[in-house]
């Protein structure tokens, strides 16, 4: 008898991740039998808990902090896990280990279903360059947004990461921003500020065009201060949670060969677990 397909979070350590709770949910109402667990994996242990990925009984797996660099260089990346540096679904294709990043997809596609017609800013304004900024920067060029400011405490990491992404990367200084939001069509915030227990955004949300669109990747609290400020101008806004739950979309589907859907119930559900925590 065949055990039913089973995929895993590995991290270190492995917090309270609502993945379960996403991969639960889908697979309970899609009817298909399988399972999503957590795998606490220290960094030592990563390459040998990878290769044998199969005989632990796992389809495939998400990976999250400190493993995505090291998820990359120990399977065969995909264009987005490779523009990105960072890899976190894995899965088996003919044997072989296969990695890309969902992040890309859970940006745009929350955009597409929360702000459609974003796609037309001229000018992009993204705020920080850490990992999640080089999704959302492969993520924005891949739709066709022409000119992308990064704004980053340190300007030498955002002048590191538009090296990288050429011409169309134009690097400014934290103290600039205020300069660039009247022309700004879509601000993206990948920082942690704003985040519970973090400093606050300090932006004046009233100098962005009545068309821009405001999304921020942090989804605790789900209203960060900037969505709240944005909302109350009338501007569409993009969270963090429903990023969350389009990026885990396309694993499940590499997993259980099921297309699932984000629906108002799913939200509701991980909301409601999100603020009881």
């Amino acid at each position: 008898m065949t055990k039913p397909p089973a995929a895993c979070l590995i991290g270190w350590p492995a917090a309270h991740s609502r993945s379960p709770l996403i991969h639960h949910y889908w697979l309970r109402t899609l009817g298909i039998e399988g399972g999503y667990v957590i795998e606490a994996v220290p960094p030592d242990e990563f390459k040998d808990f990878i290769f044998r990925l199969s005989l632990r009984g796992f389809v495939g797996a998400n990976v999250t902090i400190p493993h995505k660099e090291r998820a990359l260089s120990l399977s065969k990346p995909d264009a987005r896990a490779r523009a990105v540096g960072a890899a976190n679904t894995l899965w088996f294709e003919n044997g072989e280990l296969c990695s890309t990043n969902t992040d890309v997809e859970g940006f745009i596609n929350n955009l597409d279903a929360c702000a459609s017609g974003w796609d037309k800013a001229e000018d992009a304004l993204v705020l920080g360059a850490g990992g999640s900024s080089r999704a959302v920067l492969f993520g924005l060029f891949d739709r066709g947004i022409k000119r992308v400011h990064l704004a980053n405490r340190t300007i030498e990491r955002a002048r590191a990461l538009a090296d990288e992404f050429g011409a169309n990367v134009l690097p400014v200084a934290w103290d600039a921003i205020g300069d660039l939001l009247p022309r700004t069509g879509l601000l993206v915030n990948t920082t942690s500020l704003g985040m519970k227990g973090q400093p606050l955004l300090e932006l004046d949300v009233g100098q962005l065009p009545s068309h821009a669109v405001v999304a921020d990747l942090v989804y605790v609290p789900l209203d960060t201060p900037l969505l709240t400020a944005s909302r109350a101008r009338g501007l569409k806004t993009a969270d963090g949670l429903g990023m969350l739950l389009h990026q885990a979309v396309r694993g499940f589907e590499l997993w259980f060969g099921r297309r699932p859907e984000v629906t108002p119930e799913l939200r509701a559900l991980v909301e409601a677990d999100l603020t009881n925590t």
